[in-house]
């Protein structure tokens, strides 16, 4: 997720919002008796414009990937805390030596009657695979041969791998890694899926309607339809909620959530520890080539007025790892206080006494230059001069990240293993911090190769105690994602972070 650190949201105007007012409730978003039947759900999200497309393996930004999962369905997806959970696959198997998985698929259909099998699976990884295109999970299947991977049964097939992977599952929950159709390959004027909901209409930029698929192996949805729409500002969004135009206001900022929490007249649901906040040291160049440097920015960090100040209190503090909460977290270390003496000491046995570092930092995402703002006056009182440099939101994932030495940072959910082995291996393509050493990839590459959970976690934790004593990313803070409802709308996940199984999960919202 490098360009945006997060499925960002993008877009300069907004699109006006159609409908009629909705009524208003007493129950928030989170419960509120039996389900009942019925309704249309109207969900606004920050889009990408013309160009959107309802294709499953393109989607990026939020309202892409929340369409896409109304459609369509994954083998696998990401539990609340980032296991890997059973979809179309109903059960997994490896071989002992881990290199070679069994994949049962459970009985579900297409929405055109047809059933789901292994020629579905294996015609829609080997078109995300294809070396002519740019769908997002391609880099996530590399540990797959497709070329002797293949259907055992209509509803069996084996996964031939490149090498020993013990998390493959999370293969299976990649982001963008939907079934279609074996032959499918236009998606914008008819799609077929075998997702909760089946397609009505879209309109690229504006709207697009699904309505109920009775026959969804998990159950027909509670509503009738669902209808997304496009608001890029986030004050289109809360205004459109407020004014009955829509039920569902994705991606609120704090200043928002804190002003309307307590009038009654909608509900505010807050994802915890969806996003982690950090600061990225650039572990390749000076200052920060010295773990020295990098300790004591650890120490100047003030963590709580960082997530008080930047994210107006929205969230929790971090530990310098990412996933707090999530499968594999080292959960055991001691949570990192700011302590000023001992950072002084560490830049003078760095002959670093007086250092001068550039902060890079952008309003490409929420609280980044507040951020800033803060980290430079905290680390003023250590005695190091920190000029925050703010660049254009256009460049700031695909350049400045790049090309600075100590820049804003922020990652949306994926499992610990996924983060390790996209961001901290020599080799990652998305490596902000230049962390390269290969005793950390042979420590990688045992923890894929050993099959017992509780060793694998075992070698994971060692993997997290090094990067707690001399990583390059300072993780100061886990922001919570925050939604807006009707008061009409319940059954709202309320602990899944963004990006997960349980995130916009209209099948299991209803309209009392």
């Amino acid at each position: 997720m490098r360009r945006r650190g997060f499925l960002a949201a993008t877009g300069a105007g907004t699109l006006a919002l159609a409908g009629c007012g909705g009524g208003s409730g007493s129950d928030d978003g989170g419960g509120g008796g039996s389900p009942k039947k019925g309704g249309r759900l109207r969900a606004a999200f920050a889009g990408g414009g013309a160009s959107e497309t309802l294709d499953p393996h393109l989607a990026n930004l939020f309202a892409d990937v929340a369409r896409a999962k109304a459609l369509f369905d994954k083998l696998a997806d990401y539990g609340a805390d980032l296991s890997a959970r059973p979809r179309l696959a109903e059960k997994w198997e490896p071989n002992k030596a881990l290199d070679r998985w069994r994949i049962t698929l459970r009985e579900a259909t297409f929405h055109d009657g047809r059933p789901v099998t292994a020629r579905d699976v294996l015609y829609s990884y080997r078109r995300i695979a294809d070396p002519k295109r740019a769908f997002r999970a391609k880099a996530s299947l590399e540990p797959i041969d497709l070329d002797a991977s293949r259907a055992t049964g209509a509803r069996s097939l084996e996964f031939v791998l490149k090498r020993p992977t013990a998390e493959f599952p999370n293969v299976l929950a990649a982001f963008g890694a939907y079934i279609v159709p074996e032959g499918a390959t236009g998606f914008d004027t008819a799609p077929v899926g075998s997702g909760p909901f089946r397609f009505v209409s879209f309109t690229p930029g504006r709207s697009a309607v699904f309505r109920r698929y009775d026959d969804y192996w998990e159950g027909a949805p509670h509503l009738d339809e669902v209808e997304f729409l496009v608001a890029n500002e986030e004050s289109a969004r809360i205004n459109a909620l407020l004014g009955g135009q829509i039920e569902y206001a994705h991606e609120l900022n704090p200043t928002t959530a804190r002003a309307h929490e307590n009038e009654g007249r909608i509900g505010i649901v807050r994802l915890r520890g969806s996003a982690m906040q950090a600061f990225c040291m650039k572990t390749d160049r000076p200052p920060f080539d010295d773990p020295r440097v990098r300790r004591a920015f650890f120490l100047i960090a003030d963590r709580r007025e960082l997530v008080e100040g930047a994210l107006s209190g929205a969230g929790e503090v971090g530990n310098d790892l990412f996933g707090k909460g999530y499968e594999y977290y080292a959960g055991g270390l001691p949570q990192r206080e700011q302590d000023l003496g001992r950072a002084r000491a560490l830049l003078r046995q760095a002959g670093a006494e007086d250092l001068k570092v550039t902060l890079d930092t952008s309003p490409v995402a929420a609280g980044f230059t507040e951020a800033a703002g803060i980290f430079r006056d905290q680390a003023k009182k250590a005695g190091v001069t920190v000029e925050v440099r703010t660049g254009s939101k256009d460049s700031y994932w695909s350049d400045i990240l790049d090309n600075g030495t100590l820049c804003c940072y922020r990652s949306g959910a994926m499992p610990i293993e996924a983060h390790l082995s996209q961001r901290l291996l020599t080799d990652s393509t998305t490596n902000a911090t230049r962390w390269r050493h290969k005793d950390f990839d042979a420590l990688y590459q045992q923890a894929q190769s050993t099959r017992d959970k509780t060793e694998r976690a075992a070698v994971y934790e060692r993997m997290q105690r090094r990067l707690y004593a001399e990583g390059g990313f300072l993780i100061w803070g886990f922001a919570d994602w925050i939604i807006g409802t009707a008061r009409t709308v319940k059954g709202v996940d309320t602990k899944a972070p963004a990006n997960t199984l349980d995130w916009a999960r209209f099948d299991k919202v209803w309209l009392a």
